[in-house]
């Protein structure tokens, strides 16, 4: 029972894996590091050119390993997205505001969904692994996915405040530096949460037989 149980846990990925894994958060960085470094040596042209031949290389790279474009083909869009909306206003700080609205359209979101009782949290996770919405049943299991979703909207709103306020004081160097800290590192943080509050409601809802008992 003890193999199998260390077995499921060991088949199950990380909060990195679920985040890209180590290399997921170098690739996450490089294009915002590239065009900080540009921007200050050669000005926001070049720096828009730079961000997204690196963005491009990432993805190519992938695709010649073989390995999942996925989060690439993500950071290049967003990388595409940023340094178009750049180009087009000349401000090098614009190449975050995309980001910045995101974060508290975000933060917004996960909060009015546990406002009206359906928390992303819990709707996200379980609809990925296919339990549905039988978690909705129990109560404790709705407190769980309240609290996960809440710590993502704290996320989201600590990426808003911190970064507009950079933003605001035209703090390019700075806002890249807490979009790469603010970025994977504290989703990483989040996740962590609404694994807790998937474990915890799996345990219950077994308990309450609205899930199979786990198999030894």
């Amino acid at each position: 029972m003890q193999m199998n149980e260390a077995m499921e846990q060991r088949s199950k990925p990380t909060v990195l894996e679920q985040a890209g894994g180590t290399k997921g958060l170098v690739y996450s960085a490089l294009p915002v590091v590239a065009f900080v470094v540009a921007n200050s040596l050669a000005g926001l042209r070049t720096a828009v050119v730079v961000a997204g031949l690196v963005a491009v290389a990432i993805t190519v790279n992938r695709l010649l390993r073989r390995e999942s474009v996925q989060p690439a083909l993500g950071g290049l869009v967003g990388v595409v997205i940023a340094a178009g909306f750049t180009w087009y206003t000349g401000s090098a700080k614009d190449y975050f505001l995309l980001g910045i609205w995101a974060s508290l359209a975000g933060a917004v979101v996960f909060v009015l969904s546990v406002l009206v009782k359906w928390p992303l949290a819990g709707v996200i996770w379980n609809g990925a692994t296919g339990k549905g919405t039988i978690w909705r049943a129990d109560r404790s299991s709705r407190r769980y996915f309240n609290v996960a979703t809440l710590t993502l909207a704290t996320i989201f709103g600590a990426r808003f405040v911190v970064q507009k306020y950079l933003y605001d004081n035209d703090e390019v160097g700075s806002l890249g530096a807490a979009k790469i800290v603010m970025g994977y590192p504290l989703l990483a943080v989040g996740l962590l949460v609404v694994a807790w509050a998937a474990k915890a409601s799996d345990r219950r809802l077994r308990a309450a037989g609205l899930l199979p008992a786990r198999k030894h």
